[in-house]
Order: structure tokens, then C-alpha cells, then sequence
């Protein structure tokens, strides 16, 4: 005997087999209890879903002789007739080969005949959004007004190309992705049917591979159990087969990205070109492993909104701590631009290799987004604390600090004209540079705070991480105590013209702030 793929072995023959689609499966058998079956229904759903699995027990159903529960006997002549593809009673039509409109005409000849065994004729038209406008022309008056032995199901996996006129006739089942636990589950339960060993983890790769069809899934566990014969399945063995990388690959290449190590990126490409590892395959679990790790940046407790393992869930926890959202998003668009361009490429290597150079180096960036990312970079780097050895004192009697009195409206102006001396002083030499963007302002003279303005957002929150440092500094320079706040210039500006109305003409401030604005984005125009 001929072997039998198992996605047609295990194929099911009653409802309760139907694995995901638990709402369809209830109304069908609550209308077959009930005697209420509809002339038409549109199934509709991604492939290997069960939409054509569900129609051809339906249409036992409706004709067995002894049904129970709604479900098929599959034991009476009818039953065996429909499971060995031998019922006139069930014609089963392929619109991709059979779209015309002479096909249709043939089945309008047809209905007019009744069964003859059972109550039903049952038509399951298969992807009938690729019939002809003529051919749905054609079958719009039958569907709507067919012979009460006639039951017409149209199974699609676009619906959005039939026509609005056949939709309004039927009744619209709308079958959903299966889960990844549950086609990983039902793998299970075949495999122990077949006493073949497989690992928990590697059918939930295949689960995961599948995305929502128990048919593909079927597939590649065929393909991957027929290799690896008489032996325990393992995720190894998997990503042998499909040419997938392991996830700690991903997640060490995604490592050595972050910290621009590009011949850890090449020994990492060179390392899965000698495993026979498919490039494509590579860059598209790449974009879902960043998408993984924006969901966890993003967030919280987003454990639900992943499919991962909890082991997987804790290490992207970890490494979502080492990028910012701008990075990752900027990552998925480079990478899935990378995934478009592959298909048209002759050597898939050449286009991987240049891409994780470019983001390894210093190259000048023009993308806006890839600007933003590489500030957020920056700043994420500065905003890492900088552990100094404290310098080693004598003990001795411990003094309350002094309190120092608060400075007045002559010494915020000295502050003002000597902040370049102070700014001097700050040891971190980052933060240092920065500060040479940041200007000091006062307002009313009830207000006694001393206003850092920052030349733009991210600058902002910089210096907020930093107060105290800055501060001490500025009251050791006049030692008095001063209250400092942080703004940027446009919120400055708006509370200026507020009070005093619109300036006739940039000040020096503006020219100071527009200078280093144009020094910080070189390729940037900008506009006083």
C-alpha cells in the first residue's frame, strides 16, 4: 500500500476533529440539530485552516443516515460513499481550473436533479474568488434561488475578490489561525498515533512554522520525520531541515549589531553559510526577532503577545534593556527592506554581509530614522553611569556639610558670564560637550530659579539625568545654593513672546542655538 501523507492521513472526519475553530463548529452542528441548514455558505480563512476539511463533514453530516450529535456516522453507506470520493451526492469543483462560465452552466443543468440517495446535494466550489466575473454572473441565480435538495458551500482564502452580490447570499464563516499551542498539541497526539519520538520543543518550532496552518505544519513534520527516520526528532534536526538558524544565533548576532562588532557579524554569517543555512531564512527571523523585542520595550508584561517559550520571553527581556524603540524600529525597516531586496538577488550573501557593515560602521546617514536611532544610541550610551574610584581620605571626625546662603539676582548673572568657565570644570567630557549647547536664562525677577534652555528634546533629558553634578559644580563656583530648571528653547521662546511679545530681531542667544544646530545636523537647513 501507497504511504499517505499525513495531512491527508490525519485529516479530520467529524467536528469535534476540527482543531481552532470552535465557533464555526457550533453554529454548523446547532443548525443541523435544528433542521435550519442554510442553500449557501462562504468559508473563508488562510490555507490549511480546515475550511475544506469542515465543508466535506458537513456535507456527511447533513446526509448521514445515522448521525450523532450533528457529527457523521462515517459507518453508513453514505458516509463510506463521501469518505472513498465516490457520493453523487458531494461534487467537489476547483474554480482555479474550472472558472469559466460553460463549468457553471453545467452544475445550473445539474441542480435540477435531485440526489439520488439521501436528502442533500452538496457543491463545494474550492477558491471560488478565482471564477471569472461571467462564471459568478452565471452562478448568481442558482445561488440565490437554488432547488431545496441543493446546498452550495464556496470555500476562499481571499474574499475580498468575490463579488459582493454572491457574498450577499450567503452565510459568512470566517475560519481563524490556529494557535501555535494548539497545532503543536495535535502534532503531539499524531505522533504518539504513530509512535514516532519527537522532542516538545521542536514540534513548537514546527507549530511556530506553520503560522496558523495545520497543514503546513503537517508538511514540514512529514518532511522533517522521513529525514531523521527511526530516531528521536529534536530542534536540531528541524533547523536542519528547514535551514533555520537556533535562536542564540539570533540573539549574538543581534549582540554584536548593538556593539558594532563587525567581525563577530561576519564570523556569524560565515558560521551559518557552512551550516547550509538558508540567507532568506536568517533575515526573516531577524525581523520577527526585533518585532519580539519592540513588543518588550514597548510593552509591559507582554508575554501573551509573544510566541515564545518563557525561557525565550526572559532573555528578550534582557536584551530589550540594551536598545531604544527608534533602534528597533529602524532595525525592522533596514532588515525588511533586506527581506524584499533578497528576492531578486544572485548572491543573497554579498546583500546580508553589506547591510551589518553599514550598521557596524560610521557610515554619514541621510535617513531621518537613521539619524534618530543613532542619537538614541548615543544617548543611551552616555546615560550608562561611569563608575569613578572615590579618592581615599584620612578618617576623621565627620562635620554636617555648611549650608550655603542662596545666591542672588548679581550672582545669577555671574553665573551666566562665567557658565563656560564652569562648564569647564565638569570632569565627564561628555557631558562636558554637551553642555556647550545649553544656555542660561532668567524670567521674572519674583522667579528665582536659573533656566537652562537646551537646544532640543533629546538634550533635555540628558541634562535632567546629570542636575546634580551641574549643580554642584555651579555652587562651588559661587558657593551659594541656586535652584536650576530645565527647558528647551521652543518652550522658552513661546513663555518670551507670552510676556514680552515677538523679538524684532534673533538674538545672540538664537544665532549661538542656530550655529549649534547646524553643527549637530550638518546636512540640516535651519530656519530662524
Amino acid at each position: 500500500m501507497s504511504y499517505t501523507a499525513l495531512y491527508r492521513k490525519f485529516r479530520p472526519d467529524t467536528f469535534s476533529g476540527v482543531v481552532g475553530q470552535e465557533h464555526i463548529v457550533k453554529t454548523i452542528k446547532n443548525q443541523i440539530l435544528s433542521d435550519r441548514v442554510s442553500h449557501a455558505y462562504l468559508f473563508c480563512g488562510t490555507r490549511g485552516t480546515g475550511k475544506t476539511s469542515t465543508a466535506k463533514i458537513f456535507a456527511r453530516a447533513i446526509n448521514c443516515l445515522s448521525p450523532k450529535e450533528g457529527n457523521p456516522c462515517n459507518v453508513c453507506e453514505l458516509c463510506q460513499a463521501a469518505l472513498e470520493n465516490r457520493s453523487m451526492n458531494v461534487i467537489e469543483i476547483d474554480a482555479a481550473s474550472n472558472n469559466g462560465v460553460d463549468n457553471i452552466r453545467e452544475i445550473r443543468e445539474e441542480v435540477k436533479y435531485p440526489p439520488s440517495q439521501g436528502k442533500y446535494k452538496v457543491y463545494i466550489i474550492d477558491e471560488v474568488h478565482m471564477l471569472s466575473s461571467g462564471a459568478f454572473n452565471a452562478l448568481l441565480k442558482t445561488l440565490e434561488e437554488p432547488p431545496a435538495h441543493v446546498i452550495f458551500i464556496l470555500a476562499t482564502t481571499d474574499p475580498q475578490k468575490v463579488p459582493p452580490t454572491i457574498l450577499s447570499r450567503c452565510q459568512r464563516f470566517d475560519f481563524h489561525r490556529i494557535t501555535t499551542e494548539q497545532i503543536a498539541q495535535t502534532l503531539a497526539q499524531y505522533m504518539d498515533m504513530e509512535k514516532i519520538s519527537v522532542q516538545k520543543d521542536a514540534l513548537h518550532y514546527i507549530a511556530r512554522l506553520g503560522s496558523g496552518s495545520m497543514r503546513d505544519s503537517l508538511s514540514i513534520l512529514d518532511q522533517c520525520t522521513a529525514f531523521y527516520s527511526n530516531t528521536t526528532l529534536t530542534l536540531h534536526h528541524v533547523l536542519d531541515v528547514v535551514g533555520a538558524v537556533d535562536n542564540s544565533i539570533l540573539f549574538s548576532m543581534v549582540e554584536a549589531i548593538l556593539s558594532k562588532d563587525a567581525k563577530g557579524c561576519m564570523n556569524f554569517v560565515e558560521q551559518i553559510m557552512l551550516q547550509g543555512r538558508d540567507i532568506s531564512q536568517l533575515v526573516t527571523e531577524l525581523v520577527v526577532h526585533f518585532r519580539n523585542l519592540l513588543i518588550c520595550i514597548t510593552i509591559e508584561e507582554a508575554f501573551s503577545l509573544l510566541d515564545v517559550s518563557s525561557e525565550e520571553y526572559e532573555h528578550l527581556q534582557s536584551q530589550s534593556k540594551t536598545l531604544s524603540k527608534e533602534e528597533c524600529m529602524h532595525l525592522i525597516h533596514l532588515f525588511s527592506q533586506l527581506q524584499n531586496d533578497l528576492k531578486y538577488a544572485s548572491n543573497e550573501r554579498i546583500l546580508l554581509e553589506v547591510a551589518l557593515l553599514k550598521l557596524c560602521s560610521t557610515i554619514k546617514e541621510e535617513n531621518l530614522q537613521a539619524i534618530s536611532a543613532k542619537l538614541m544610541a548615543l544617548e543611551r550610551k552616555m546615560a550608562q553611569p561611569v563608575f569613578t574610584p572615590a579618592p581615599v581620605s584620612a578618617p576623621g571626625p565627620s562635620s554636617p556639610p555648611k549650608k550655603r546662603p542662596p545666591a542672588l539676582s548679581e550672582d545669577k548673572k555671574h553665573i551666566k558670564e562665567q557658565w563656560h568657565s564652569i562648564c569647564a570644570e565638569i570632569e565627564d567630557s561628555v557631558l562636558r560637550g554637551k553642555l556647550s549647547q545649553v544656555s542660561l536664562e532668567f524670567k521674572e525677577a519674583s522667579d528665582q530659579n536659573i533656566y537652562m534652555v537646551c537646544a532640543y528634546d533629546a538634550l533635555q533629558t540628558m541634562i535632567e539625568k546629570n542636575m546634580a553634578v551641574i549643580k554642584e559644580k555651579i555652587e562651588q563656583f559661587v558657593n551659594k545654593s541656586v535652584s536650576l530648571r530645565v527647558t528647551t528653547k521652543e518652550e522658552y521662546e513661546s513663555w518670551y513672546i507670552s510676556v514680552y511679545g515677538q523679538r524684532e530681531e534673533a538674538s545672540e542667544e538664537d544665532a549661538e542655538f542656530a550655529s549649534l544646530l547646524t553643527g549637530y545636523f550638518p546636512e540640516a537647513e535651519i530656519q530662524e
